[in-house]
C-alpha cells in the first residue's frame, strides 16, 4: 500500500525542494563561460603595388590663337571657313589696303631719286677731284720754279696758284660730303622702301600653324583694324587650333606633388570614345595653387588620325610609385591609417592580440605597404577594432576580400 506524507511534513520537503533547485542552478552557472568573440583576420603576404591616382581632365588644343591683322584693310578674299583644316603657311584671306599701296609707290619715287642723286654726286665729286688734281698741280710748279729761280715768278701769281688749290680741295671735300649724305638717303628711302613691302605683305592672311578653323570672323568686305594696339578691339579674322596634338592639364593634389618628374607614365582614358591610350607626363608648373592646392600637369596626347575631339573627357591614371614584392595587408586592418599612431591588431598562435605599431608606405585603392613591424604570415584582424584590447582571447575567421572595392566581404 502506498504511504501519504502526513500534511504536517508537506511544507517542510517543498522547503527542501526550493532550496536544492537554487543550489543546482548556481552551480549551473558558476560552471558557464564567456563565449570567446569571432573576428574576422588577414594574412600579411608579399605583393606587387602600384599607387596610383587618377584625374579627370578636357582635351584641349595644344595651340590655340585668334589670328589677327597686322595692317589695316578691307577683305578682299577670304578661303576658310569654319571646320576647315589647313597647314602652316597657307593663305586664309588677303586685305586690300588703297593707302598702303599708294605709300609703296611714293617710296619708290623717293628711292629712284636718292639713287639720281647719288649719281649727280658721284659726279661732282669726279669733277671737283679733276680740278683740285689740275689746280694742285699748277701750284706745286710754280712753287717749285719760283724756289729754283728766285724772282722769275712774281710772288702774287704763287699766291693765286696757292689760293686756286684750296679752293680746288674744298670743293673735293664737299663733294664727297654731299655722296655720304646722297648715299644715307639713298640707304633710308630703300629701308623705308622695305619697310612698306614688308607691311604689304602683311595683307595676305597665312596660317601660323597647321590646325583647325574653329571659327570665322570676318567676312567679305570687312573693315578689319590693325591688331597691334591695345588701345582698340581689332576684330581676328579667324581662330585656329591645333588638334592634331592635344593637351592635358592635370589638378595633382600637394600630397602628390613630389612623387611628379618629367616623363612619368600615364594611362589615358578616352571616355567617350572608350580609348586607353599611353602617355607621359610633358611639362608641370612647379607651383601650388593657393585656391585648390594643386599643382597644373601637362600631358600631350598625339592625335594624327584626328579621332580625339577637343573638349572630350579622359580619365588620367597617373602612376606614382612601383613596388614589388613588398609586405601589404587590406586598407582596413591598419588603424590610424596616414597618421603618427598607425598599429595592427596581430592574432598570435595563443588566439591572443597584441596591439603592435606599425610604419607604412605607398597606398593602393585595396592595399597598403607595411615597411616595419610585422612579419609575412602574421595574422592582423581587419574591419572596426573597437573594444579590442590587448590580451584579449578571440576565435578568427578569415576574410574575402573584393579586389576592386577592398571592403570586406562574405567569411568563410
Amino acid at each position: 500500500m502506498d504511504q501519504k506524507i502526513p500534511g504536517s511534513r508537506l511544507p517542510v520537503l517543498m522547503t527542501l525542494v526550493f532550496i536544492l533547485g537554487g543550489l543546482v542552478s548556481c552551480s549551473r552557472q558558476g560552471q558557464a563561460t564567456d563565449p570567446v568573440p569571432v573576428v574576422p583576420v588577414t594574412t600579411v603576404t608579399r605583393a606587387n603595388l602600384s599607387n596610383e591616382i587618377v584625374l579627370t581632365a578636357e582635351f584641349i588644343p595644344y595651340q590655340d590663337v585668334e589670328v589677327m591683322a597686322k595692317v589695316a584693310g578691307y577683305v578682299r578674299s577670304i578661303r576658310v571657313d569654319m571646320g576647315d583644316h589647313v597647314h602652316q603657311g597657307e593663305l586664309l584671306a588677303t586685305l586690300e589696303d588703297p593707302e598702303l599701296q599708294n605709300e609703296m609707290a611714293k617710296a619708290a619715287a623717293a628711292a629712284k631719286a636718292a639713287e639720281s642723286d647719288v649719281i649727280s654726286a658721284r659726279n661732282e665729286l669726279t669733277r671737283a677731284t679733276a680740278a683740285y688734281q689740275i689746280a694742285h698741280l699748277s701750284y706745286t710748279r710754280i712753287q717749285d720754279v719760283s724756289k729754283k729761280e728766285i724772282g722769275l715768278v712774281p710772288q702774287q701769281d704763287v699766291d693765286v696758284a696757292n689760293s686756286h688749290d684750296l679752293e680746288a680741295n674744298a670743293q673735293l671735300l664737299t663733294a664727297q660730303s654731299s655722296l655720304q649724305s646722297a648715299e644715307e638717303h639713298s640707304t633710308e628711302a630703300l629701308a623705308e622702301q622695305d619697310r612698306l613691302k614688308t607691311m604689304y605683305q602683311y595683307t595676305d592672311i597665312t596660317a601660323p600653324f597647321s590646325g583647325v578653323v574653329i571659327k570665322r570672323y570676318a567676312n567679305t568686305g570687312s573693315m578689319i583694324q590693325a591688331g597691334i594696339s591695345s588701345q582698340t578691339q581689332s576684330m581676328p579674322i579667324v581662330r585656329l587650333a591645333q588638334d592634331d596634338l592635344l593637351r592635358l592639364i592635370l589638378p595633382v593634389p600637394i600630397t602628390a606633388v613630389p612623387q611628379i618628374h618629367l616623363g612619368q607614365v600615364v594611362d589615358v582614358n578616352v571616355v567617350t570614345l572608350g580609348r586607353a591610350l599611353p602617355g607621359k607626363v610633358t611639362r608641370f608648373a612647379d607651383n601650388i595653387q593657393t585656391s585648390t592646392r594643386t599643382m597644373d600637369t601637362e600631358v600631350d596626347v598625339p592625335n594624327p588620325k584626328l579621332t580625339i575631339v577637343p573638349g572630350m573627357y579622359a580619365e588620367v591614371h597617373l602612376h606614382l610609385a612601383d613596388r614589388e614584392g613588398v609586405l601589404s595587408v587590406p586598407l582596413d586592418a591598419v588603424e590610424g591609417l596616414d597618421t603618427e599612431s598607425e598599429q595592427v591588431y596581430r592574432v598570435g598562435s595563443d588566439h591572443t592580440i597584441r596591439i603592435v605599431p606599425v610604419k607604412t608606405g605607398i597606398t593602393t585603392p585595396t592595399r597598403v605597404e607595411i615597411l616595419s613591424g610585422v612579419n609575412a604570415g602574421d595574422v592582423l584582424v581587419v574591419g572596426r577594432h573597437t573594444g579590442m584590447t590587448s590580451g584579449e582571447k578571440v576565435q578568427t575567421r578569415q576574410a574575402e576580400y573584393d579586389a576592386e572595392s577592398g571592403s570586406s566581404g562574405k567569411e568563410n
